[in-house]
């Protein structure tokens, strides 16, 4: 009897069982690094809408404005459909000083459900 080369069917079955657990895993794998991946990116463009405005309240030389300049609500961030910037402020006053506290938070799709928030004290000149 002559040998004839090549593989069995049963190697040829076995062979692609494997490669198609090891497909499998990849996939599952890169599908969730490309999750992880997409929320990090929503979450540093937040942070970057939140950290815009609060330098914005910080350099504004009108104190006695800075509420009714900066105070409210926006929506149209043509980059980033879905999130919302809002802008608070409180009036503290202690020990005759007066200080105005500014909280920014950014709220949307894919962050944190209470979304991305910041606060800066800023004081009377």
């Amino acid at each position: 009897m002559r040998t004839t080369a090549g593989f069995t069917l049963i190697e040829v079955v076995l062979a692609l069982t494997i490669l198609l657990i090891v497909m499998v895993g990849l996939v599952t794998t890169t599908g969730k690094t490309a999750h992880v991946a997409v929320t990090a990116d929503r979450t540093e463009a937040a942070i970057e809408l939140v950290q815009d405005k609060i330098d914005r309240i910080r350099i504004d030389p009108y104190y006695g404005a800075l509420d009714s300049a900066y105070t409210g609500t926006e929506s149209s961030f043509p980059s980033l459909p879905g999130f919302t910037r809002t802008t608070t402020f409180v009036r503290v006053t202690t020990s005759g000083n007066d200080y105005k506290k500014f909280t920014v938070t950014v709220t949307g799709r894919g962050l944190p459900a209470a979304g991305i928030s910041r606060t800066v004290t800023v004081g009377a000149p």
